[in-house]
């Protein structure tokens, strides 16, 4: 991974054939799926929606390994995340400074946290090996997000507060408190870029990089079904890996 903490690739042919068998597969999962849209209807999270293989083959087509710097593993089925003009608008299970956060700062997150317990305390219940994002249809609006060097950051506050616990336990360690602030100094030291694509190109994450989603801007376009990102996380046997490994 660069430097950085993200890496685009392509523009290749074998990643647009697959995301081209991904659309065919995502517009029939948005027509037959029971998941409820979020934010006021802008955003369908559709974790798991894409039928693809564990080989990340979809609708016949074989996915392009070989267009990426990553080495064969088996896959679990893709998200799709698809928004919509507007995005994001207030919903009533997101409290109001929630939804600033979201307005203002992209959502920005770390992925492999989950909120645990009545209070929501965060743990590292799936960490992954890496984050790759396949557009499936050809918009600017409403891109990922990232903050450059950010990993450094979160892996130095991390392991600051899980280094004095046995690794087996990572996963049971609230780290709430160090993600907050790391996030809080990333914000003030990272450069937020961009990072839209097309079709036939992808985006690669580090997966300790903050990242998140840019606000639907007046002016942006979209096919009818909207920005549509599939995304590809393979899951890690145990946190310490997804912490100390480069």
């Amino acid at each position: 991974m660069v430097e950085p903490g993200w890496q685009r690739i392509g523009p290749d042919p074998a990643i647009l054939a697959w995301a081209k068998a991904a659309q065919a597969a995502a517009r029939t999962a948005l027509a037959t799926s029971p998941e409820p849209w979020r934010c006021g209807g802008t955003w369908f999270v559709g974790v798991d929606a894409l039928p693809n293989g564990p080989d990340g083959a979809i609708g016949g087509t074989a996915f392009p390994w070989h267009a990426l710097p990553l080495l064969p593993e088996p896959l679990h089925p893709a998200q799709l995340s698809v928004i919509r003009p507007g995005y994001p608008q207030p919903a009533p299970d997101e409290s109001p400074a929630a939804f600033a956060y979201r307005r203002d700062r992209d959502a920005a997150h770390l992925d492999g946290l989950l909120p645990i317990g009545p209070e929501k305390r965060r743990m590292v219940k799936e960490p992954h090996a890496w984050i790759l994002g396949l557009p499936l249809t050809d918009t600017p609006a409403s891109p990922l997000t990232v903050w450059e060097g950010s990993h450094a950051i979160l892996r130095t506050a991390l392991l600051k507060v899980l280094s004095s616990h046995p690794a087996e336990t990572w996963g049971d360690i609230d780290i709430t408190d160090a993600y907050q602030q790391a996030r809080r100094d990333i914000f003030a030291t990272c450069r937020r870029i961009t990072l839209p694509a097309r079709p036939g190109e992808a985006t690669l994450l580090h997966r300790l990089t903050l990242h998140g989603v840019a606000p639907w801007k007046p002016g942006d376009s979209a096919p009818p079904e909207g920005r549509m990102i599939a995304y590809l996380r393979p899951q890690l046997a145990r946190v310490q890996p997804w912490l100390t490994d480069p």
